[in-house]
């Protein structure tokens, strides 16, 4: 009878809190959301996943010295996040920016979110159970910039604590792009706006695509070095993908490396959604003021359009203001999709891809500027 009882004792069932019940079950929602719907599947399934392994009772497969650990240390250090960006900046073709350069203050203007919930942030520490300090409602606030690697790689460096919330809120709400944004953009633009068409793109040629990265990071050295780490790895990706001399070294980037990378990046955060530190009031608001973040930034977005369209002589699709948050490409095709369904004949997919593209320079820029400040 001992020896039952000891072999009882040492079984998972019997050492399951229900905190860690509902956190498993959380990992296997993030499953469900991403096999079945559909919802980011490269980052849900292993962050999913993860969860699940880090609340397995006795496993410690996410406590020091367990293999998610170890997967952590790479947010930790922040070379991950820097590695998706890396991978990202080599996919990423800044012709429909520079062929348009306006797009790049739509870009700019999406970031209103992030900066409004940072007060916002603050301003819930008069809610009783809430209290986050500065670095945290900076963490918080990166969330509206709908860029993954960026929310990720701010949370380790301001409010690890808070690592798992942010990095669920941030890529959840990127997942939801195409439920968030289309009622916002209907919302805040007329029929004859979003029947706007604009003119073809002029071609960009390789010489220029060459040019801007080294700019770019030249430009950031000078002015914001806290933001050299992203913008770097960024500018490098792209770099290799458009000089046409380093084919492989391309290839490995957009493809093997991302891909590596991003198993790893999400297990490690899904070893963060552990019942201890997941299961507080203060994931609610951060959950709450992503929301409210990525919300800001896409009413910004389609405003600035709109007063842009207003005084430009060449007509401006204020649609196209929405992908200035940085959901690449997915923000762009929901800006196109939106505008097809007023016009047929309406394509702003390219268009649209400027701001997009501006969107992620612009939410490395912001986390350069909350580092730097906070």
């Amino acid at each position: 009878m001992e020896s039952l009882l000891k072999l009882w004792a040492s079984t998972g069932i019997a050492n399951l809190s229900a905190g860690q019940g509902m956190m498993m079950s959380v990992g296997l929602l993030l499953l469900y959301l991403a096999i079945r719907k559909g919802f980011e599947p490269l980052l849900l399934i292993p962050i999913g996943f993860g969860a699940v392994l880090s609340n397995i009772p006795l496993a410690g497969i996410a406590e020091d010295g367990g293999i998610l650990s170890y997967f952590y240390f790479g947010i930790k250090s922040g070379t991950l996040p820097l590695l998706i960006f890396m991978g990202v900046g080599a996919m990423t073709d800044f012709g429909p920016m520079l062929a348009n350069p306006k797009t790049l203050i739509l870009g700019a203007a999406a970031q209103f979110g992030i900066f409004a919930t940072l007060i916002g942030a603050l301003a819930l520490n008069s809610v009783p159970g809430m209290e986050f300090s500065l670095k945290q409602s900076a963490a918080i606030a990166i969330i509206g910039g709908a860029d993954g690697p960026t929310a990720i790689y701010v949370a380790s460096r301001l409010a690890p604590e808070l690592l798992g919330a942010i990095a669920v809120a941030a890529y959840s709400y990127m997942a939801l792009v195409p439920l968030i944004q289309p009622p916002i953009m209907r919302a805040l633009t007329t029929t004859e706006e979003r029947n706007i068409e604009m003119k073809q793109l002029r071609h960009v040629s390789q010489l220029e695509k060459i040019v801007f990265p080294l700019i770019l990071i030249i430009l950031c050295a000078m002015l914001l070095p806290s933001a050299a780490p992203l913008v770097g790895m960024f500018c490098f990706g792209n770099l290799m993908s458009t000089c046409g001399v380093v084919e492989r070294l391309s290839k490995t980037s957009q493809n093997e490396l991302i891909n590596i990378t991003t198993i790893f990046l999400g297990m490690a955060v899904g070893s963060k959604l552990s019942a201890t530190s997941f299961l507080r009031i203060e994931t609610l608001g951060i959950l709450l003021l992503g929301a409210v973040a990525f919300c800001i930034g896409t009413a910004a977005g389609v405003l600035m359009a709109k007063i842009m369209n207003k005084f430009s002589k060449e007509p401006i699709n204020p649609l196209i203001g929405a992908a200035g948050v940085s959901a690449v490409p997915m923000a762009a095709r929901v800006a196109n999709k939106v505008g097809l369904e007023s016009n047929p004949h309406n394509f702003l997919l390219m268009h649209a891809m400027g701001p997009n593209v501006a969107g992620v320079i612009g939410s490395a820029v912001a986390a350069g500027i909350l580092l730097q400040l906070v």
